[in-house]
């Protein structure tokens, strides 16, 4: 079911900045605009605002479209063989033009979302009203803020650290990575007590403290705060708010949303199919990745596709009836007569309802050796693709706590306490548990990240791993990256972990470029 409160009106979406500049007589501010000076006075426009945050999800440079391509199909489970060129080298490592529109999108969209996330924090305290309510609001907009720079820092490390509304006179200072991660620990510690436990009605969907908690959890993971994280990690678990979906493709289907496993969604919908994909109140909310990752011959565009690899992991053991870990045709479309395992081959993959070997066997032959993500397509309800995905992008889910958790506590060398955590995940897989006595520190890292891939791949969290396992840190392991991924032929270390500064910032705000990027 979806919920509306996501909508931004054209009053939360005009919040333009005004000056003190003469105007020609024929150039007189129209007085029913609103400006900051004259919306900021009640509680409804204290949420109005705080809802014009959580529109900032849905844009291009965020979850709508390019967040994709920046984390999925940078790292070594996704690629792309798009036609258009610039877009499948800026997956390849390889940008001559700091401006590309996908990373100018990606910078562009985060920082437009920061600066509402910024008016909430400074200028709802002033309003008179509910006192709860009011620290609510405050504590969405700082969560919100937090996640929108954990990605920033996450693609271009030491961006600007703007916590203030703009203004034309205003320049944020290049910010350090340290100091920008220390924000996003501020501003989530600030969040978390005043955020509710839970929602209901059109609320749903609101940042709430356990979200808030998951996201402190993997912010500290990312700088291998282990004893830092699992504790927050520990409260989300005890809670007692979160379980496992009995099936698996209830976390990327529209029609089981918000669901016991979720923590925090991005709120997609089909409701204005064929709107644009500006910011205003006649913009589409649907998410866009089932159209671009789509399959060929589906409505697709095709310019998503899974490394043959992550099929292989999947395949490396089978459930305990000995049938293919189901997560699998979840996951992508394939040709299973492709792959050479032990487990039986089960029935024909159904692309968009036709049998994978029918569609591509009758066209073009090479498509039958090439892998497609099925996971957040649409196609167990409808036989092809658009623009208005209804799908909710899960952000974060309990599945990733667990396993996270299980991470933490490995590294601080408590195996022991990790392996029933991991079993919660593999139990829904039908998988048999791992032993306790059968791993070590070592081994059962090796294994955690076997299970990151057939649990969570294609969704988003691929990169992080990546960067938190310090694979991108040295040339020893790059190469090992190079033998099932041959974008990363392309990697230099040093520099391509992260990306450009777009050009056109580092004129007008005289930032200081990424090393190797100069």
């Amino acid at each position: 079911m979806k919920y509306p409160f996501f909508k931004i009106t054209a009053l939360a979406s005009t919040l333009l900045l005004t000056t003190a500049c003469e105007k020609d007589l024929l150039e007189q501010v129209n007085p029913n605009q609103p400006t900051t000076a004259s919306f900021w006075a009640t509680s409804a426009d204290a949420v109005q605002g705080v809802n014009a945050c959580y529109s900032g999800l849905q844009q291009l440079g965020t979850y709508r479209r390019w967040y994709n391509f920046a984390y999925d199909l940078r790292s070594d489970d996704g690629f792309s063989q798009s036609p258009w060129g610039e877009l499948a080298d800026f997956t390849k490592f390889t940008q001559v033009n700091y401006n590309f529109e996908v990373s100018q999108n990606l910078w562009r969209d985060g920082y437009r979302a920061i600066w509402r996330c910024n008016q909430v924090v400074t200028n709802v305290p002033a309003i008179e009203m509910d006192a709860k309510l009011k620290a609510r609001v405050i504590a969405e907009a700082r969560f919100l803020r937090a996640l929108f720079y954990f990605n920033l820092v996450s693609l271009y490390g030491n961006v600007p650290l703007a916590l203030e509304p703009s203004t034309l006179d205003y320049r944020p200072t290049q910010g350090t990575e340290e100091a920008v991660w220390n924000q996003v620990y501020a501003d989530l510690l600030a969040a978390k007590p005043d955020l509710d436990v839970s929602y209901t009605g059109t609320d749903i969907g609101r940042a709430t403290r356990n979200a808030a908690a998951t996201l402190l959890g993997k912010a500290y993971m990312q700088n291998r705060r282990w004893a830092d994280a699992s504790a927050q990690f520990a409260e989300v678990i005890n809670s007692n708010q979160y379980s496992l979906t009995n099936t698996y493709t209830d976390n990327f289907r529209h029609t089981t949303e918000n669901n016991s496993e979720s923590i925090f969604e991005v709120q997609f919908s089909d409701a204005k199919q064929g709107g644009n994909d500006g910011d205003d109140a006649t913009s589409s909310e649907g998410g866009q990745r089932s159209q671009f990752w789509g399959a060929p011959d589906a409505g697709g565009f095709v310019d998503g596709e899974v490394r043959p690899w992550v099929v292989t992991e999947f395949l490396k053991e089978g459930t305990t009836a000995g049938t293919r870990d189901p997560r699998l045709a979840a996951t992508v479309f394939y040709n299973r007569r492709q792959f050479s395992t032990a487990l039986p081959a089960d029935g024909d993959t159904l692309v968009y309802g036709v049998g994978f070997f029918t569609r591509y066997d009758k066209n073009d032959r090479r498509n039958l050796t090439r892998v497609y993500w099925r996971k957040y397509q649409t196609d167990y309800y409808r036989n092809f693709e658009n623009f208005d995905s209804p799908i909710n992008h899960r952000v974060m889910r309990f599945a990733d706590v667990l396993l996270l958790q299980a991470e933490a506590l490995n590294e601080q060398g408590q195996t022991a306490n990790a392996i029933p955590l991991i079993n919660r995940v593999r139990s829904r897989a039908t998988l048999a548990p791992l032993t306790s006595g059968s791993f070590d520190q070592t081994s059962l890292r090796t294994q955690i990240m076997h299970e990151r891939v057939t649990e969570l791949t294609g969704e988003g969290l691929r990169w992080f791993d990546l960067k938190r396992w310090n694979l991108l840190n040295s040339q020893s392991t790059v190469d090992q990256l190079k033998a099932r991924d041959a974008d990363f032929n392309n990697f230099v270390v040093g520099k391509s972990n992260l990306l450009p500064i777009p050009q056109v910032d580092i004129d007008a705000a005289g930032l200081t470029q990424n090393p190797g990027w100069q």
